[in-house]
């Protein structure tokens, strides 16, 4: 999906923002990045740009998981290598998410959520904000921050331990992100993976129930 210009008229600058109706695919820029070395990744992260947070909000994102062991198929044994995640307005006022399980079907086909894409499964609750450099999970700063530990779920919910850094890959591109993820252990911050995330369809706007 290509993205288009409009004029931001509290500043006078032009602003990217993301086209209404997202390709029911995944785009070669995403799939190519799913395929690319681990350390080039990590060089792509390391330039991704600050998300804008308001853009997020009200979509669906497919996500694609790619571990170190590439390309061994651990994420598809495990059920994980394709998900969507969410983004929407708290009553609070609050940038939250979610996470939905998905059919693993082929990468390059479309993404189903499950039991169905009228009624999906959520969980994995998380809070989005940009990053604190006074807090404990404060690694890369010109990262947004998914906290799964602000996301409500339940004390023995082991999702409560992620810790996920999102960037937008390309300034131009509103609409691909690639994503670092952690998990807490009490202060210590173990790495995991990196994830894909690419605009896929419109979402909830607001309160997500559980």
């Amino acid at each position: 999906m290509s993205a288009v210009a409009y004029a931001d008229t509290t500043n006078g600058k032009s602003k990217v923002t993301p086209l209404r109706t997202p390709p029911p695919f995944p785009t070669p820029a995403a799939l190519a990045l799913e395929r690319a070395p681990w350390d080039e990744i990590e060089n792509t992260f390391m330039r991704g740009a600050t998300p804008d947070l308001d853009t997020l909000v009200g979509w669906e994102f497919r996500g694609i998981n790619r571990f170190p062991l590439y390309p061994l198929p651990i994420p598809n044994l495990l059920g994980i290598k394709k998900f969507v995640k969410g983004f929407y307005r708290g009553e609070d006022g609050r940038v939250m998410g979610y996470n939905c399980p998905v059919e693993q079907n082929v990468l390059d086909g479309r993404w189903r959520t499950k039991p169905s894409d009228t009624s999906p499964k959520r969980f994995g609750f998380y809070e989005v904000h940009h990053v604190d450099a006074t807090s404990r999970d404060n690694a890369y700063l010109h990262a947004a921050l998914l906290n799964y530990g602000r996301g409500g779920n339940k004390p023995w919910d082991p999702t409560s331990g992620l810790r996920d850094y999102l960037v937008q890959v390309d300034p131009q591109n509103p609409d691909l992100f690639l994503g670092k993820a952690y998990y807490a252990l009490g202060p210590a911050r173990v790495p995991s993976s990196f994830f894909i995330l690419e605009r896929l369809r419109r979402g909830l706007t607001n309160y997500a129930a559980r």
